[in-house]
């Protein structure tokens, strides 16, 4: 006697929340960029003024990473390709 099977799709949609869900941009350390091309890039990529690019840039020097932007997702996956063209170490998580 054949055992009949019931095929089953679960297919994965994006919930509304998902898509508000704040995006961080990180910087990681690296041992080939010197500190001040780090500043110049992220003033240059965000506009942020020197003083604000110089505290992201040490705390990428002293932990390892900095949290230099968040928000859409979109916006995050242009500015971690800004900053991979720049020979940056980055990339995007979600926030929280």
């Amino acid at each position: 006697m054949p055992i009949e099977t019931e095929e089953i799709v679960i297919t994965e949609t994006e919930e509304e929340t998902d898509l508000d869900t704040p995006w961080n941009v990180i910087i990681y350390d690296d041992p080939v960029n010197l500190m001040s091309f780090v500043t110049l890039i992220i003033q240059r990529v965000f506009g942020y003024p020197k003083t604000k690019a110089e505290t992201m840039m040490m705390e990428v020097h002293k932990n390892g990473q900095s949290v230099v932007w968040t928000g859409q997702r979109e916006q995050a996956e242009l500015y971690v390709q800004q900053l991979q063209s720049h020979q940056l170490l980055a990339a995007m998580k979600k926030s929280g």
